[in-house]
């Protein structure tokens, strides 16, 4: 792909999510979310491979079916209620419709199965803007909704979650098995959406952090089946002994950062007089971290049939910038402590 070209499609990328941030009328956050969308089609099928053209085709049906299902919904609530405004989403049938419509985009369970089989088709610098950048649009239109009926979103939360860590059980393909955890932590966030909005802020900031340094990570190594971890030690040994750190972060072990979030959702959850709601959350998270901890066990306490011969690639002098996956990993890994400043920072 020609540079300017690719220039030229990051910044509508970028344009699609900024409008949509920037609007409170659903004709133009429908726009922004367009705009995002037919962007990131041409990067996923740069490299014009079968399995990336089949990814993007599937991708776009599904896309264009959650784009014309909030358009009828956004329409119809204009009619109904009299107000283009997001805030004024008022009546039960519309809120439940583009409720529907939003979840599908992010691919919330039991909207979520075109997730994983796209994520596998894709490169992993793709995968990374899908399971993050993409999200932000959607996420910023039902923080903003007022929605009459929350079940509809508790419930879909619940069943991310459980989806999310039930799916990534037989996995072997990486890019699947970060899709089924996108799936989980998604639930994580809509679950708390109704209580405590902020809270699901943080979660989302610290998922776009672990996400990423485990996707740049991935990128480095050049891993994309889980067979291939056990190689990685010889290619960047800091690297490889950083990764385990993540995945159990991203599971929400202490003392790592992924567990601040866990924790404070589960707090909010009790102080809800919702123990029931946030016991079966918590069980139910033991799923994904049942495949965080094979991962970890694959790189670090397997080792593979041959020794590698010739000289290791870590002893040559690396090619890549490694500084901002050294600050997102470090960011994962440490953040913990510092749970009161930011609970003060987004508590507004």
């Amino acid at each position: 792909m020609a540079p300017f070209i690719y220039t030229i499609l990051i910044i509508s990328l970028g344009l699609g999510t900024t409008m949509t941030f920037a609007s409170n009328h659903w004709y133009l956050a429908w726009m922004g979310i367009e705009i995002n969308t037919l962007a990131i089609i041409p990067l996923m099928t740069q490299n014009h491979t079968p399995r990336e053209t089949e990814a993007t085709t599937k991708y776009f049906f599904t896309q264009a079916t959650a784009s014309a299902t909030l358009l009828f919904a956004s329409v119809s609530n204009a009619f109904l209620v009299g107000e283009w405004d997001i805030l004024q989403t008022n009546h039960p049938a519309t809120s439940a419709l583009m409720t529907l419509a939003l979840a599908m985009k992010v691919g919330l369970a039991p909207l979520h199965s075109w997730m994983p089989e796209v994520m596998q088709g894709l490169t992993l610098a793709t995968g990374l803007i899908l399971s993050t950048w993409q999200k932000l649009a959607p996420l910023c239109l039902l923080y903003q909704m007022q929605l009459n009926n929350p079940n509809i979103l508790i419930s879909m939360g619940l069943l991310s979650i459980i989806v999310g860590g039930w799916g990534g059980f037989n996995q072997v393909q990486l890019r699947k098995i970060l899709a089924y955890s996108s799936i989980a932590h998604l639930g994580w966030m809509i679950l708390i959406l109704t209580f405590s909005p902020p809270l699901t802020l943080i979660t989302l900031i610290t998922y776009l952090v672990m996400t990423f340094s485990l996707f740049s990570s991935f990128m480095l190594t050049r891993t994309t089946h889980i067979n291939s971890l056990s190689t990685s030690w010889a290619k960047i040994p800091a690297l490889t002994a950083s990764i385990p750190l993540i995945l159990l972060s991203l599971g929400g072990l202490p003392p790592l950062t992924g567990f601040m979030p866990k924790w404070l959702i589960l707090q909010e959850l009790t102080k809800q007089d919702l123990t029931q709601m946030a016991a079966l959350a918590a069980l139910t998270s033991l799923f994904s971290l049942y495949f965080y901890l094979r991962l970890s066990y694959s790189m670090v306490l397997t080792m593979p049939p041959n020794n590698p011969s010739g000289t290791l690639p870590w002893r040559l002098n690396p090619k890549h910038n490694t500084t901002l996956t050294t600050l997102t990993i470090t960011t994962t890994i440490l953040l913990l402590p510092v749970t009161p400043a930011i609970l003060t920072l987004f508590t507004f």
